[in-house]
């Protein structure tokens, strides 16, 4: 791997930016094209679980990471009454796993990300619409006419990356069967009962946030593209979640109704490949998967690091490439059908196999409710 290569990453995402730091590390020159004139602050909470953190102290940010997070006590799965079905310790989790739980902002995260780039990686207002490659390079395309030259492209340009279109042709989009909304509220967190709760065809989930803000998100089962109600989401929510255990009803009181996102839940049946050449995906891009799992963001950073060592540890650019690939694809495959199959049991709606989907839960021994996660929180990328 030469370093005088020049790589140009689509999208300026968590991906892309995670991508470019470590690309940074290795002394590659990498430009981020971002097509949004401005990165603003946009979005809900992440839940950067083990394997992210780990993932983050090989980009040289977990220390201020770790200053963003809140401390975490007992969370879980709870049914509609407030009843424990599995109760997970932050603490054991981190002792297990060898790195802590964070939840944070989007928004947060990103401006992390930004201040670990050097001057002038990332170029904003740049709508890239395709690519051509050869064999001495590749190509990048833009919406304005101009055009950008580099060794290699990385597509990381989300769930309808037009990369991934051009490698590969159309994806259809798979429509999980359910929509979500997302909110970030000030409230006190000594107030707070973390985790999910899960109910019929429903879900709430609560994490805490910095400065006394908190994360959450419900789902219900809808056909794709449901009207919003008349009124707005805040005022569906209320009627929805009266009368659940607290504090559910008074996290959404708490919540600028403005500031409530939502969004029909897609993913992307996995992919046998990622790239063709001097082209690779990454991020959403090559993986996009339901929340069920917290993993979206997580899976991002590692493709960020396994990216870097492809390349560091490849003989020509393309070579690194495949070897990045190698690396990631059925890892993250396994993930995204995972993620599906947990948010296929967490919405189940008929009383009968909720009940029996509870009383499993609550009587799993906690041995293996622990193994369930070795595979997906132990993996250091």
């Amino acid at each position: 791997m030469s370093e005088s290569m020049h790589i140009l990453i689509i999208g300026g995402g968590i991906g892309g930016l995670a991508a470019a730091i470590a690309l940074q590390q290795l002394g590659l020159a990498v430009t981020v094209f971002e097509r949004t004139p401005e990165l603003h602050e946009v979005g809900a909470g992440l839940s950067l679980w083990p394997n992210a953190v780990k993932a983050l102290d090989k980009l040289g940010l977990g220390e201020p990471l770790r200053a963003m997070g809140v401390p975490n006590g007992s969370a879980g799965i709870r049914a509609w009454d407030g009843t424990p079905l599995v109760q997970l310790s932050a603490s054991t989790l981190e002792q297990t796993f060898g790195a802590p739980t964070i939840v944070v902002h989007r928004a947060d995260l990103q401006t992390l990300l930004r201040a670990a780039l050097a001057p002038d990686v990332l170029r904003l207002g740049w709508e890239c619409t395709g690519f051509v490659q050869d064999a001495e390079g590749v190509t990048a395309q833009f919406a304005d006419g101009q055009s950008v030259r580099g060794d290699l492209l990385i597509g990381a340009d989300g769930i309808r990356s037009a990369m991934r279109t051009q490698l590969f042709g159309e994806q259809p989009l798979r429509y999980a069967g359910y929509t979500a909304w997302r909110g970030v509220a000030h409230f006190a967190h000594d107030q707070l009962l973390l985790g999910e709760t899960w109910g019929r065809g429903t879900r709430f989930g609560i994490a805490p946030l910095n400065q006394e803000r908190v994360y959450w998100f419900a789902t219900r089962n809808a056909p794709a593209g449901s009207a919003a109600a008349p009124d707005g989401h805040k005022a569906e929510l209320l009627r929805r979640f009266r009368g659940r255990h607290d504090p559910i009803p008074a996290v959404i009181a708490a919540t600028e109704a403005t500031a409530i996102l939502h969004n029909d839940i897609y993913d992307l049946q996995p992919l046998k490949r990622w790239g063709q050449g001097r082209v690779t995906l990454l991020g959403d891009a090559a993986h996009a998967m339901t929340p069920n799992l917290g993993q979206g963001a997580c899976q991002a950073l590692e493709d960020a690091v396994a990216l870097a060592a492809g390349l560091h540890a490849g003989s020509s650019g393309d070579a690194g490439l495949r070897a990045y690939e190698a690396r990631r694809i059925n890892r993250a495959n396994a993930i995204v059908r995972q993620s599906w199959r947990v948010g296929r049991i967490a919405q189940l709606e008929h009383p009968l196999a909720v009940g029996l989907r509870n009383f499993a839960f609550k009587h799993m021994p906690s041995n293996m409710s622990m193994r369930q996660f070795t595979w997906l929180l132990g993996h250091e990328v």
